[in-house]
């Protein structure tokens, strides 16, 4: 699928450009990127306004994209589900809130809760006149979240040490009276961090929505993982800030959606792995209720193979 931001959000972002130098921008985006591979922070890494506009140009389309595809993916699984309130812990610029009022048009009361000075400030900026939202700084580990009807964590996870990653997760369903989102970065730290959450919020009783067709172990083992991917189209901005050439990115993500009872229905199986296309047919590889599979559908079954050519990468089946 293919995800970009909102209009309004560009243009937004594009004010928030005029008579910024782009050669800045691009070495301030580099430095954050060195920082955040490094395993820094938020704290560490946007200290300075600059910091936080040349962290949107250069990150927030791929993290928008990739949490309004989740969102998609909630929306299919629970069709009924009309939050009301939104919580978005870590929410930086504020782009997962941008795609969660797209997605659900019902929200009206909106928290914003970061302990990021400089991107809360640009939130509250690029929503103007747009998105109203209430900003509560804070550090995710210290908790004290507001309940919401969809709670949302958008590659926040990574930013807190292992030891206090538990904690926030319990806190975070605490606080969710309808549905949790969690994403994460599409690498195996990302779906490890995802799979401890799993373990916990299955304990909590909550239901698995998606990608898992079941509240089971996980039959993936290292080296594989679970994850996604999303493309998105670059402006020209976005390859400067990036250094990039090409004018599409293809953002890897992981995520779980988990739901109060009655809230949805999880997919009865998930496609894992982009389908191979050959001349004698598609070989899919899926996550069901017994676990993964190969299943290969051959040319010659006609309805079968009509079925299996619609399917990509992370659709439900």
């Amino acid at each position: 699928m293919t995800s970009e931001l909102p209009p309004a959000l560009k243009a937004a972002i594009q004010g928030e450009l005029a008579g910024a130098s782009r050669r800045g921008l691009a070495e301030r985006a580099a430095a954050t990127s060195a920082a955040y591979r490094a395993g820094g922070t938020s704290a560490s890494a946007i200290k300075a306004r600059e910091d936080a506009l040349a962290y949107a140009l250069a990150r927030l389309p791929a993290t928008y994209a990739a949490t309004a595809a989740v969102f998609a993916e909630a929306r299919l699984r629970a069709p009924g589900f009309a939050p009301a309130s939104l919580l978005d812990a870590g929410c930086g610029p504020g782009g997962a809130s941008w795609a969660a009022t797209a997605a659900w048009p019902s929200l009206a009361d909106i928290a914003w809760f970061d302990a990021s000075l400089p991107f809360l400030d640009l939130a509250q900026r690029l929503a103007e006149g747009q998105l109203q939202a209430r900003t509560i700084r804070g550090d995710l580990t210290a908790g004290g979240f507001p309940r919401a009807d969809l709670v949302v964590a958008s590659y926040a996870l990574a930013e807190i040490a292992p030891a206090g990653q538990g904690a926030v997760v319990d806190a975070l369903w605490t606080a969710c009276d309808g549905l949790l989102a969690v994403v994460e970065p599409g690498t195996p730290a990302g779906w490890a961090r995802l799979m401890a959450a799993r373990d916990r919020l299955t304990a909590a009783g909550a239901a698995l929505l998606a990608p898992c067709p079941h509240a089971r172990a996980c039959p993936l083992e290292p080296p594989d993982w679970c994850h996604f991917s999303v493309r998105l189209p670059r402006s020209r901005d976005h390859r400067l800030a990036k250094g990039a050439e090409a004018p599409f990115e293809d953002e890897k993500y992981a995520y779980l959606l988990a739901a109060r009872p009655q809230v949805g229905e999880p997919a009865v199986g998930r496609v894992l792995a982009r389908p191979r296309v050959g001349k004698p047919g598609i070989e899919l590889k899926l996550c069901g209720a017994e676990g993964v599979e190969r299943r290969f559908v051959a040319r010659r079954d006609k309805a079968g193979h009509a079925v299996a050519r619609r399917l990509a990468w992370g659709d439900a089946i």
